[in-house]
């Protein structure tokens, strides 16, 4: 399954034509800068780099650079994953005694620059993230359709804050399969998947191909190239020790926790499109549902309170003046539920799916997920766009952390 045909499932909210086109046919089409949170420039134990990175994703650059400084990749800090096919900016921390070594790496398409002396930079540490973004190939009447679109989104709240695909797999579409099967605590399944998993032409594959047809461990070491690193610790540490739990909890727990986040994350989505399908709003809240504070644009996801009727007028008062929004469910062990009818549609979600909000309280300790809460609609801030002759569509816009700008532009192109 490719990523149109895994995003064809869910819904549009915009019913006008898109514009077409095609995203990331050069690393330079999609730029993103990171705004960091200022306290993170506080204190004097840690290095502040500014990481500029060009066709590489984010956690093997971090072991890259940790490798040639003579570093822990752990001692590393990164407030968040950025795009493989782009350049990215971003801060990283290290411990102030590697400056130097840091200072002194070369890696191709990979720029270090050295800002200040600071903490250590732990996920999440950002308001959010700028992007520059050209669309290639588009419809002879983009500008036009943009400006409808974007018009028509403004007036119904915004674009739907979808989870985008890379959060399901660069390639292959399957980390939320294997979080799934991670929650029911079938290991063996989520290594089969997680090794085997093949299609799309990409290297490695052939060797994805045998194992997925004999599970030969031996053979799988011998044929997996050595770039698939966290494949082959997975297939060490199982032949170390006969037990793929092991195996996966022998990976970096950011590798762990991506499978996981990859599942709530779908079910997200899904709660997200049968909202639209049923006609449920997304910018006015109903009786038993959660909203989210805001505050200059962007969204407190830890700031949350349930919809009543002595509170209904009050809460979409505060919608209409961009003072909340109204969230849907991350599903975790002590995730704030809705009740009344959007209460209704996450239970409906969870009884598909055979799992319960506890299913994740059961997994091993460090994958444990309490859940969360997370708006339906995004407000891109300073959104601006362009016809360039001859090359597409130029957008440029702002985005708080956690939201996904192929989601925006997935509502403007339509064939994305």
């Amino acid at each position: 399954m490719d990523h149109r045909e895994f995003f064809s499932r869910f819904s549009y909210l915009s019913k006008k034509p898109g514009i077409g086109g095609r995203i990331k046919v050069q690393p330079e089409d999609f730029v993103v800068i990171e705004d960091p949170l200022p306290s993170i420039f506080e204190g004097r134990k840690h290095a502040i780099f500014l990481l500029r990175k060009r066709n590489w994703d984010t956690m093997s650059a971090v072991k890259e650079i940790a490798k040639r400084a003579g570093i822990s990749y752990r001692d590393i800090g990164f407030a968040g994953t950025k795009d493989r096919h782009a350049v990215t900016y971003q801060y990283i921390s290290v411990p102030a005694g590697a400056r130097e070594a840091v200072e002194n790496v070369r890696i191709r398409d990979i720029e270090l620059r050295f800002i200040s002396y600071g903490r250590f930079i732990k996920l999440g540490h950002l308001l959010g993230n700028r992007f520059r973004i050209m669309v290639r190939d588009v419809d002879e009447n983009a500008f036009e359709r943009s400006r409808e679109i974007i018009r028509e989104l403004r007036g119904m709240g915004g674009f739907p804050n979808y989870f985008g695909y890379q959060r399901f797999g660069e390639k292959r579409v399957t980390n939320h399969l294997i979080g799934k099967l991670l929650l029911q605590g079938d290991f063996e399944s989520a290594a089969r998947l997680f090794l085997g998993a093949h299609g799309g032409g990409m290297e490695g594959d052939e060797a994805r191909k045998h194992f997925w047809e004999t599970g030969d461990v031996e053979k799988a070491l011998e044929e997996f190239p050595n770039f698939l690193r966290y494949e082959r610790t997975l297939l060490y540490r199982y032949k170390e020790t006969g037990s793929w739990r092991r195996a996966f909890l022998s990976l970096p727990l950011p590798i762990m926790r991506i499978f996981i986040h990859a599942y709530q994350s779908y079910l997200f989505n899904l709660y997200l499109s049968r909202r639209i399908e049923m006609g449920i709003p997304l910018n006015e809240a109903l009786v038993g549902d959660v909203v989210v504070q805001v505050k200059g644009g962007i969204p407190y996801r830890d700031r949350t309170y349930r919809v009543t009727e002595g509170n209904l007028n009050f809460v979409n008062e505060k919608i209409r003046h961009g003072e909340a929004m109204v969230s849907g469910p991350l599903f975790g062990f002590a995730m704030r539920g809705a009740g009344g009818l959007p209460g209704k549609l996450e239970g409906e979600i969870l009884e598909e799916e055979g799992i319960t909000l506890e299913t994740f309280r059961g997994l091993p300790k460090p994958m444990a997920e309490p859940g969360g809460r997370r708006e339906l609609l995004i407000r891109p801030l300073g959104l601006t766009y362009g016809h360039i002759p001859g090359t597409g569509m130029c957008f440029r816009f702002f985005l708080p952390k956690g939201v996904y700008a192929t989601s925006v532009l997935r509502e403007i192109m339509k064939d994305h």
